[in-house]
């Protein structure tokens, strides 16, 4: 929307740039300490930066559109500072209180200037609120959606942390997962253990669901299609932490898993998976710790000190 007073506004910014911040700072303090991220003189930095890109666009036109070329670093400047708030924890009402808390000043300025010029007045009001109001609402804009995109990225960095693919042994992988299994999860899975699969040339996989609260139909789904990616990449599966209620949901489900070996716990797993590979574990203990003695590409006895 065009609106017309840009050269009288930027006057008015010119003529009252002090008196303006004084009464800017004091709101903008207020919201800042309480969050105690932006210091005084970052505030006023802002403020003055702010007012500059202010002046220049509203005196390079006597008509007042806040979408035109003119107005392009007003829009970067707003952009960035919503963003870095939005990094901060500040909320939307805050972060738009930063183009809100000039309004009044301005109004008061402005009344006082004109006060014999109810014509030019109620325009250049108008002009004002109409402006700020445009101002405020970009800057919820840019915070919605920086948020969205920290708010994103959080989750994939929350996904790829909670999939840890740990190798217990030469061409022995284990998988722990805990929390829901859908969707999206089960990509960062099976993507994390193709690729920890390639990288040690792994031939047994064990995943375990112990920490998995409920398996449906969808969470077995899920498993068996990561047990077959698994299978075409030259690695067998072994699905552990198979508790009495996971078994009977999985047989009221008719969910088959004839194909796949599945124990109770991952201990019970990993024997399994050191016969496949050929490896054996035996133990001799007396009195004092027992010590690993690795003897080839496997542990082979377990020995007394």
């Amino acid at each position: 929307m065009e609106m017309v007073g840009g050269t009288r506004l930027a006057q008015l910014f010119t003529s009252n740039q002090e008196q303006l911040l004084t009464e800017w700072f004091a709101q903008q303090h207020a919201i800042a300490s309480r969050r105690g991220l932006v210091g005084e003189a970052e505030l006023r930095n802002q403020f003055t930066q702010f007012v500059s890109l202010l002046m220049a666009a509203l005196a390079s036109s006597e008509r007042v559109d806040f979408r035109t070329p003119a107005w392009q670093d007003v829009r970067a400047f707003l952009s960035e500072m919503s963003a870095q708030r939005a990094r901060q924890g500040f909320t939307p009402v805050e972060t738009a209180m930063f183009v809100f808390s000039l309004k009044q000043p301005l109004f008061t300025r402005l009344r006082d200037s004109l006060g014999n010029d109810a014509a030019t007045l109620a325009d250049l009001t108008w002009t004002i609120s109409t402006l700020f109001d445009e101002l405020g609402l970009f800057t919820t804009e840019v915070f919605q959606t920086s948020r969205e995109q920290v708010i994103v990225r959080q989750q994939q960095e929350l996904l790829e942390l909670s999939t840890p693919v740990v190798q217990l042994w030469d061409g022995i992988l284990a998988l722990p997962l805990i929390g829901t299994l859908d969707s999206a999860r089960t990509q960062v899975v099976m993507e994390n253990l193709l690729q920890k699969i390639v990288e040690t040339g792994a031939a047994i996989a064990i995943i375990d669901i112990t920490g998995v609260p409920t398996v449906d139909t969808l969470v077995a789904q899920h498993l068996l299609k990561t047990v077959a990616a698994a299978r075409l990449m030259g690695a067998d599966c072994i699905i552990s932490g198979i508790r009495p209620q996971i078994a009977q949901t999985i047989v009221h489900l008719g969910v088959n898993l004839s194909n796949v070996t599945t124990k109770a716990t991952l201990a019970a797993a990993f024997i399994v998976a050191l016969q496949r590979t050929g490896k054996s574990v035996t133990g001799a203990y007396g009195q004092d710790a027992g010590r690993a003695v690795r003897s080839g590409d496997g542990l082979d006895s377990l020995q007394p000190e």
